[in-house]
């Protein structure tokens, strides 16, 4: 399939899209949205109860790894809407029983061991400043990458919204403009010189998942893979540093505009029913409903029409309707999320995925999903 014939096509399910968009659905009232939410993290902090529970897969790992970092994010901003007390402990609890740690050890430069860090740092200001043993292991390993030349360790896309985002808060925190300059070197390589010219394709304007997925390798139908979670990992990463860096933060503006562009080339890749696929340019790759990319697809829309970065006429519909999808389609009665991707790095990990399936991790997809819902909450 060429590429002029592959955009000709979407051009027009793009343009067929905005007209049915255009018939906006309704958007959910705030007492509906966050009841929603409510539904389903009880669901999932009455089936982990204990914060500090480590999590059995393959083989035992502990509940202060990505996965669950993710789910604190999300937890964080619901918390910021909907001030429970009980959400505040399960947070504290969380950090408390992994003394404030990371996996491995305070001098690891792994973004994903590092992802608590967020959470940490949220807790720490929260309170006032005044628990510094909350932030000490996180200041630590990144303290030490700002010590050194070494620029590629983030070779995985995913790993900018696990740690960007800590770089930025240190910036601010310390007011210290380093952070914000290691942050801008590691991700200028991973956009420029990954897999040989870089991760990111601005001739499509979205991200390749690491070097495996860089052409020559395609999708079935020839097209680049470009994998929704991963590229929605990118939107979080860029929304999440945009909300914390001050305006006149250095390399803002490209941030900035790496966020606007990847908008305008997700809004028409958006499928009728209000999902996106898993592959992108791929409908026929394991297609079907997915939550996590769609829901941090909406997470960025949301957030870029409640700072007046995108025009509320034309993505608020496709956000509300992607959101409408998600709670009819993904939401159990009894607050379980179904149609989430389990852990992996392209469409075929984690398959099948259903109605039913239950993915090997279940707290990063409540993350998203709590993100792009709190983001919809404060724009009502």
């Amino acid at each position: 399939m060429s590429c002029s014939y592959f955009w000709t096509v979407r051009l027009l399910a793009g343009l067929l899209l905005l007209a049915t968009n255009a018939r906006s659905q309704p958007m959910p009232s705030k007492k509906t949205l966050l009841a929603t939410m409510t539904l389903a993290n009880d669901y999932f902090m009455a089936k982990w109860p204990d914060a500090g529970k480590e999590t059995v897969t393959n083989k035992v790992r502990p509940s202060n790894i990505w996965t669950r970092a993710v789910y604190y994010e999300g937890l964080m901003a619901l918390y910021g809407v909907d001030r429970q007390k009980r959400y505040y402990d399960y947070a504290i609890e969380w950090g408390t029983k992994h003394k404030w740690g990371m996996r491995s050890g305070p001098l690891t430069r792994n973004a994903d061991d590092q992802c608590c860090g967020q959470t940490y740092l949220d807790l720490y200001e929260l309170d006032g400043r005044k628990h510094p043993e909350r932030i000490e292991a996180i200041k630590s390993s990144i303290d030490n990458m700002l010590k050194a030349d070494k620029a590629d360790d983030w070779d995985w896309i995913d790993a900018l919204q696990m740690a960007m985002p800590i770089f930025a808060k240190m910036g601010v925190l310390y007011n210290e403009p380093r952070y914000f300059e290691k942050m801008y070197d590691m991700y200028r390589f991973t956009r420029d010189v990954h897999g040989g010219k870089g991760l990111y394709n601005p001739a499509d304007r979205l991200w390749w998942r690491d070097k495996d997925f860089v052409p020559p390798y395609t999708e079935p139908n020839g097209q680049d893979c470009y994998w929704s979670r991963g590229n929605g990992w990118i939107v979080a990463a860029l929304v999440r540093v945009l909300d914390i860096m001050p305006k006149n933060a250095p390399h803002r503006a490209e941030y900035e505009k790496m966020y606007l562009d990847m908008m305008g080339a997700l809004l028409p890749l958006q499928r009728p029913d209000g999902f996106w696929n898993v592959s992108l340019h791929d409908p026929t790759h394991f297609g079907g409903p997915e939550l996590t990319g769609t829901s941090l697809f909406v997470y960025g829309m949301a957030w870029g029409i409640n700072h007046g970065l995108l025009n509320r006429k034309t993505y608020g519909p496709a956000a509300v309707k992607a959101w409408n999808a998600m709670t009819n389609t993904c939401v159990h009665p009894t607050g379980f999320l179904g149609y989430v991707q389990g852990t992996g790095k392209e469409p075929k990990d984690g398959q099948p995925v259903t109605y039913t399936s239950m993915p090997d991790f279940e707290d990063y997809g409540l993350g998203c999903f709590l993100l792009a819902g709190t983001e919809l909450y404060k724009g009502k």
